[in-house]
C-alpha cells in the first residue's frame, strides 16, 4: 500500500526561515488562463479604443493647395486641443452641465440615503417589495426611459399636464428653463435606486451591536441614523458621489431623446453630444480631441473630489 505521507507535497524551507510548497500551488498559466478572458474585452474594447482616440486627436486634416486642392491628415500636434479649448460651445455645454450636477447629484444622493436608511430600520414592513420598486428603474435602458418620460413631458399627449391645465396650472416641461431639470428627472428616476443599493449594503454591513449599545444609552432611532449610520456610511456616499461625477460629465441619452420633441436642446447641448456633432460633420480629429478633454475634466474633479472628500473623513 503506498504511504499517504509520500503523497502529500513537499515542504521545503525557504531562504529566511520562510516555508514553500513543491508541488499544489497555483501555476502562472492556470493564473493567465483565468485571467485572460478579462484581460482580451478589456484590451480591444477599452485601452484600443482610447489609444487610437488619443491618437486620432493630435492629427489635422490639410489640402495640398487650396480649398479644392487633395486632402490628406498629418501630424498636427496640439492644433485641435487649442480649437478645442477656444470652443465657446464645449465650455458652455460645460457649463450647462456643471449647474446640471450641483442640483441633480446632491438631491438624488441624499433621496438615495433616506431610502437606504428607511429599509435599514426595523419599522419599515415588505422591505424587499420596497427594495425591489426602488431599483427597478434601473433596469430600464436609459433610451427607453427617457422616451416613456417624454410622453409625459409632451404637451399633447402627456396625462400630467392635463391635470395641470385643469387646475388653472400651465406647465412648459420642454421649455428653455425647465428642460435641462426634465433631463435631470429622468437621470435621477434611473439612478437612485442604484445609489440607495450601495449605501444600503454598507448600512448593513454595520454590526448590530452598536445599535444595541446606543440603545441602552437611551438614543433614539432618529439619533442612531444620523450619529451612527450616516457617519459609517460615509465612505459608500463618497463613491456614489464619484460615481455621479462621472456619469454627469457623460450625460448623453435624456436631452438627446429630448431633443426629438423640443427645440430648446440643441446639438451642444451637452459635452457628449457636441462631441458626436463634431463626428458627424466629419471632423474626426477635432471630436477625439473634445473627448479626450472631457475625460480629462472628468478624472480631475473625481479624482480631487475624492482626494477632497476621503482627507476630510480621514480614510
Amino acid at each position: 500500500m503506498t504511504d499517504i505521507a509520500t503523497r502529500a507535497p513537499r515542504v521545503v524551507a525557504a531562504p529566511g526561515g520562510r516555508r514553500r510548497h513543491n508541488g499544489g500551488g497555483p501555476r502562472g498559466g492556470t493564473i493567465a488562463a483565468f485571467l485572460l478572458p478579462f484581460f482580451v474585452p478589456f484590451v480591444l474594447f477599452y485601452v484600443v479604443p482610447i489609444a487610437y482616440a488619443i491618437g486620432q486627436s493630435f492629427l489635422v486634416v490639410r489640402r495640398t493647395s487650396g480649398q479644392y486642392g487633395t486632402s490628406y491628415t498629418t501630424f498636427g500636434g496640439f492644433e485641435q486641443y487649442a480649437q478645442a479649448l477656444q470652443n465657446t460651445e464645449l465650455w458652455a455645454s460645460i457649463g450647462r452641465i456643471a449647474l446640471f450636477g450641483m442640483v441633480q447629484a446632491p438631491v438624488m444622493l441624499f433621496v438615495a440615503l433616506i431610502m437606504a436608511l428607511l429599509l435599514d430600520t426595523p419599522l419599515l414592513k415588505l422591505k424587499s417589495f420596497f427594495r425591489i420598486s426602488a431599483f427597478m428603474p434601473y433596469a430600464i435602458p436609459g433610451v427607453i426611459a427617457a422616451i416613456m418620460w417624454s410622453f409625459l413631458y409632451s404637451p399633447q399627449l402627456s396625462p400630467v399636464v392635463d391635470l395641470l391645465k385643469g387646475i388653472g396650472l400651465h406647465p412648459d416641461f420642454l421649455g428653455p428653463g425647465a428642460v435641462l431639470w426634465s433631463a435631470a428627472n429622468i437621470s435621477t428616476w434611473l439612478w437612485i435606486g442604484y445609489n440607495m443599493l450601495i449605501i444600503f449594503s454598507a448600512l448593513q454591513s454595520i454590526p448590530q451591536e452598536l445599535y444595541e449599545a446606543a440603545k441602552l444609552d437611551g438614543a433614539s432611532n432618529w439619533a442612531i441614523a444620523w450619529r451612527i449610520k450616516v457617519p459609517i456610511v460615509i465612505p459608500s456616499i463618497i463613491l456614489t458621489t464619484v460615481f455621479s461625477i462621472i456619469g454627469t460629465l457623460q450625460l448623453y441619452t435624456e436631452p438627446a431623446v429630448l431633443s426629438q420633441i423640443s427645440s430648446n436642446i440643441s446639438s451642444t447641448f451637452t459635452p457628449n453630444m457636441l462631441a458626436y456633432a463634431v463626428a458627424v460633420g466629419g471632423n474626426y480629429q477635432q471630436a477625439a480631441a473634445i473627448s479626450v478633454v472631457i475625460a480629462l475634466i472628468t478624472f480631475v474633479l473625481s479624482f480631487g473630489f475624492m482626494r477632497l472628500t476621503s482627507k476630510k473623513a480621514g480614510l
